[in-house]
């Protein structure tokens, strides 16, 4: 159970990878592109959507979210890029992408959904 737990983890880890060299591709469809680029930026992301320190929920989103947005990219982005993207992910596994473009993008979502938050409570 938990080898077949970890080769999980290792070939979702091997398709965020993939991924992040996919929606660089400029074939790649538009729609896609963004989906991916979403699903990219909130799985290199220290920030989650349910924090995991709460119990049980805090890792849903590790378990449930970005594995079914791997797979939803997956389908959405053509055969030949995903090929491409996956001779490239496999130089690179094991150091983390950066992308300041998108990592400035999630920083500024969550500083303005902490500042209305903020209004929101004290207004």
């Amino acid at each position: 159970m938990i080898k077949k737990l970890k080769a999980w983890a290792r070939e979702l880890k091997r398709n965020i990878y993939t991924l992040y060299f996919a929606y660089r591709d400029k074939r790649a469809p538009w729609y896609a592109k963004v989906f991916t680029a979403f699903i990219v930026a909130y799985a290199f992301s220290p920030i989650d959507l349910i924090p995991d320190f709460i119990p049980i929920l805090g890792y849903l989103d590790d378990i449930i979210i970005v594995p079914a947005g791997v797979w939803i990219a997956l389908k959405l982005l053509p055969d030949e890029v995903i090929k491409n993207a996956k001779m490239k992910a496999e130089g690179k596994m094991g150091k983390k992408p950066v992308n300041w473009v998108m990592g400035t993008l999630i920083l500024t979502v969550w500083l303005l959904l902490l500042a209305w938050l903020i209004y929101f409570l004290f207004e």
